[in-house]
């Protein structure tokens, strides 16, 4: 890591477009992935008030609460001590406030599921991620090169789900894209903390984080067989349930973390 860390800066960020461009090749030579038809029967069992899977649906509030006491830290006075420069804050008020929109989002999605209100559900999942990618850009490589780059991941990843609806609508659906900005959330950011030295302490929050996204991803693939499995839970809730976490975690480590060499 260490020698990772002494490399110059353009072999460094030619390492981490590297990657990317290795995943989007990799992503373009795979044949095209619809969106399945089974995805939108959910295992989650329980019915209130006459709508089922409602621990789906409840379970959205939690993305309202983090999303809330995302920014409501932002706002406060204490938050100023989280980053170095103010500009820094901005791609954590997208993120926060992209959550917020993933539990309405999501919530309107599971009274009806579809692939048209799916559409509200990643969206503002895929600015989430994009945001995230761009915070740790900006604190790890470079504030002026992260916020050149924020607007450009800002509309990629909504694009994403957005070329997929119009795909679908095609008869021709395509996930790749969608797919793709998610591997980069997940395998980029590790690939910063290696390359770059830290501005800040908390990088075992940033891990785990990112851990507990791609575990969120896991238990929404094993939906039936963990609902199965538990009796009581359904693996799509569990996501929720686990995804919030994370991003609970983000908010952790804001209001936690140290300005490495002051205090450390």
């Amino acid at each position: 890591m260490r020698a990772c860390r002494q490399a110059r800066p353009a072999a460094r960020a030619a390492a981490a477009w590297l990657l990317v461009a290795a995943m989007a090749a990799g992503a373009w030579l795979l044949p095209r992935i619809a969106q399945p038809p089974q995805y939108h029967r959910f295992a989650d069992p329980y019915v209130c008030f006459g709508t089922p899977h409602c621990l789906d649906i409840g379970s959205n509030l939690l993305f309202l609460l983090v999303g809330a006491a995302g920014l409501r830290y932002l706002d406060a006075s204490a938050a100023s001590r989280a980053f170095i420069t103010p500009a820094e804050a901005w791609p954590y008020r997208v993120l926060f406030l992209a959550v917020f929109l993933v539990g309405l989002g999501s919530g309107y999605y599971h009274l009806a599921p579809d692939n048209q209100r799916l559409v509200w559900d990643r969206a503002p999942l895929a600015l989430a991620l994009m945001a995230w990618l761009g915070a740790n850009v900006c604190e790890r490589a470079s504030l002026k090169a992260g916020l050149r780059l924020l607007p450009l991941l800002l509309i990629v990843g909504p694009a994403s789900v957005g070329y997929w609806a119009w795909s679908e609508a095609r008869g021709s659906g395509d996930l790749r894209p969608y797919l793709l900005i998610q591997a980069c959330a997940i395998a980029v950011v590790p690939l910063l903390l290696c390359l770059y030295a830290p501005r800040y302490t908390g990088d075992r929050y940033v891990l785990a984080i990112t851990g507990c996204y791609v575990l969120a991803l896991v238990c929404d693939v094993l939906d039936h067989q963990i609902a199965a499995l538990t009796g009581l839970v359904s693996g799509h809730t569990l996501k929720h349930v686990i995804a919030a976490l994370a991003v609970y975690g983000v908010v952790l480590r804001l209001k936690r973390r140290r300005i490495v060499g002051k205090g450390t």
